[in-house]
């Protein structure tokens, strides 16, 4: 499967927003309370909120695509737009999805690959994220790509607080 990555604009809003929202649900839904949940879902996935994200250059969204199917897509977040550290020498990963229906395909690695080329082209010493700490997939994921846990915060579906691992790679030793 040849795959190619997008930087988004408004023109892929529609697209982003449906893809953001399956991956979430399918990520998420069963292991919440659906009224928390939909509560957060109706927040952080609505148009408005992703028209306030992608009018801030400090934040970018990709699509990752086969053809022209969208099959995940990634954000990532600079200096201001960082959610928590703010560290003008890193990149936060917010958010790396792919559907359910591709896991498996190594196309996680392929969007990490890309990421780490965009942070290291931007001279970034470090790519940070937050991943719910019940999320063993993904945790597994991040530590076979080098990144360590380095702290914990607070993260809220609807009124539900969670505890997100705070994890990092370094990027030093990418750089050319």
């Amino acid at each position: 499967m040849k795959l190619h990555l997008s930087k988004c604009t408004n023109s892929d809003l529609d697209r982003l927003i449906s893809i953001s929202r399956k991956t979430f649900i399918d990520a998420f839904a069963e292991d919440n309370n659906p009224d928390d949940f939909k509560a957060y879902m109706k927040k952080a996935f609505s148009k408005e909120q992703f028209l306030c994200e992608m009018v801030d250059p400090q934040t970018s969204f990709y699509l990752v695509l086969s053809k022209n199917e969208v099959l995940g897509y990634f954000k990532l977040n600079e200096n201001e737009a960082q959610s928590d550290i703010r560290d003008e020498n890193a990149i936060e990963l917010e958010r790396i999805y792919v559907k359910s229906t591709f896991q498996g395909n190594q196309i996680g690695h392929w969007m990490l690959n890309h990421i780490k080329d965009i942070a290291t082209k931007k001279n970034k010493s470090y790519l940070w994220l937050g991943v719910w700490e019940k999320n063993g997939n993904a945790i597994r994921f991040y530590e076979k790509n080098g990144f360590i846990k380095f702290g914990r915060h607070p993260y809220y579906i609807g009124r539900d607080k969670q505890m997100d691992w705070l994890m990092k790679l370094n990027l030093t030793n990418l750089k050319k």
